[in-house]
């Protein structure tokens, strides 16, 4: 590791200034121009082969050192649909037309600025230091995390187009004290599904409601009736969560009008938990429908689904043992139960066939826990005062975050680039 991580010192004003950049000028999902003319200028310069317009807007930068592992890191490029309002100096004002043809303001407000300036730093010090590795690295810089961006790289050639990789590892900034960082075997982040409803009523005079059919009313009783679902049918040891991220009707006070559509995000750890929810939430949407006397059945649409992110024990073990060789028992933790976030990282290691690693890095700074220790925050879980992931507040401090994040990346390559036999011994291989 220490040949790895040499001349990062060095690396790093030039990556503190990147972040700042990068933040400043946040892209909506597949709309990441700006920044994947950045990474690929900055590969290019690193001496890396680099193959851009992957399933869009992705970037696949590749770079060999002899004979030995394929190893891909992979980092997610694409910003979500927030008003920033963190005061940072270099805060994103930035606006930005949406895939519905909405203009809405533009945040990276769940850190993939972050995960860039990372594995670019960590990509300068693999081409700085090729005497100290052997093998492959494919760099994969990813659009639209948010809405499955992966499965356009994989559907524009990804497997044929590019050396196939013996491990697929990836991480994720969180809002948990910089210098700590976390995985699991297994499951680590949950199954996620996105439905959008149409409902139909009858619109009319907000004066004479009892001649319609009010679509206001009908979506404020599926949104209540749906906590019932996790609250009710699913048992208290199983992840599941029903959120109603948005609800569009009406344009005026006095007028009821004839449809509503509501926005709803389903998590799941399995899919027959999934099947579950997904099956009581289309009934209640039903039920209330007819309950309302609603002349037309509701149209539930499935608009995005990501599958369970799902870890190699295995390569797990591989990581985790490299990560508290390198840092500390004291910063390295087990998940204690797999993340209700959602990750579309998987689909390159089921796509290759590989084995997946994937975990969670500190970026709060420690003053925001105050008194509260490790073993609290994995019992109880991160304090709702502490901005998380999608928060307009959420802001990871660049030092040492960035500093640790690139060593994040090259320990957990470490063992497979270090291998010296060839593919036959990669560490965690299936």
């Amino acid at each position: 590791m220490t040949a790895l991580i040499a001349g990062l010192d060095g690396q790093l004003p030039a990556l503190h200034e990147l972040y700042r950049d990068l933040h400043a000028h946040p892209e909506l999902s597949f709309q990441e121009v700006r920044t994947a003319r950045i990474v690929a200028s900055r590969l290019r310069e690193q001496g890396w082969a680099v193959t851009e317009g992957v399933g869009g807007t992705g970037v696949v930068g590749v770079l060999s050192s002899g004979e030995g592992p394929v190893v891909l890191l992979r980092a997610d490029m694409d910003a979500l649909p927030v008003r920033e309002e963190t005061g940072l100096s270099y805060a994103s004002t930035r606006t930005a037309v949406d895939a519905e043809g909405n203009e809405v303001p533009v945040m990276h407000a769940c850190g993939h600025d972050m995960h860039v300036t990372c594995l670019l730093g960590a990509t300068a010090l693999l081409a700085e230091n090729r005497d100290a590795w052997r093998g492959t690295v494919v760099a994969v810089f990813q659009p639209a995390e948010e809405v499955g961006g992966a499965a356009a790289m994989i559907e524009d050639g990804f497997a044929e187009r590019f050396p196939r990789a013996d491990v697929c590892l990836g991480q994720h900034v969180s809002p948990v004290p910089v210098g700590a960082v976390g995985t699991r075997p297994g499951p680590v982040m949950a199954a996620a599904d996105t439905l959008r409803v149409r409902l139909f009523g009858r619109g009319g005079h907000g004066s004479r409601p009892e001649t319609t059919v009010d679509p206001v009313v009908m979506a404020a009783a599926i949104v209540t009736r749906l906590q019932t679902v996790v609250a009710r049918e699913i048992g208290s040891g199983r992840l599941a969560v029903v959120t109603v991220g948005a609800i569009h009707a009406g344009t005026k006070a006095n007028i009821i009008p004839s449809t509503a559509e509501l926005h709803i995000s389903v998590r799941s750890e399995t899919a027959a938990i999934r099947e579950q929810v997904l099956a009581a939430v289309r009934r209640i949407i039903r039920g209330e429908a007819v309950a309302s006397g609603a002349d037309r059945d509701p149209e539930v649409t499935i608009t995005e689904s990501f599958p369970v992110t799902v870890n190699d024990p295995a390569a797990t073990g591989t990581v985790f043992r490299a990560f508290t060789e390198t840092f500390g028992a004291e910063l390295v933790f087990t998940l204690p139960q797999a993340v209700t976030g959602s990750e579309d990282f998987g689909a390159f290691g089921a796509a290759l066939d590989a084995p997946s690693v994937y975990w969670m890095f500190g970026g709060t700074d420690h003053a925001a826990f105050g008194d509260i220790d490790r073993e609290a925050l994995l019992e109880n879980g991160i304090p709702p005062h502490i901005p998380g992931n999608h928060s307009a507040l959420f802001a990871p401090v660049p030092d040492p975050t960035i500093g640790l994040g690139v060593r994040y990346l090259l320990t957990a390559a470490a063992p497979w680039l270090t291998v010296q036999q060839g593919h036959s011994d990669v560490p965690g291989g299936n």
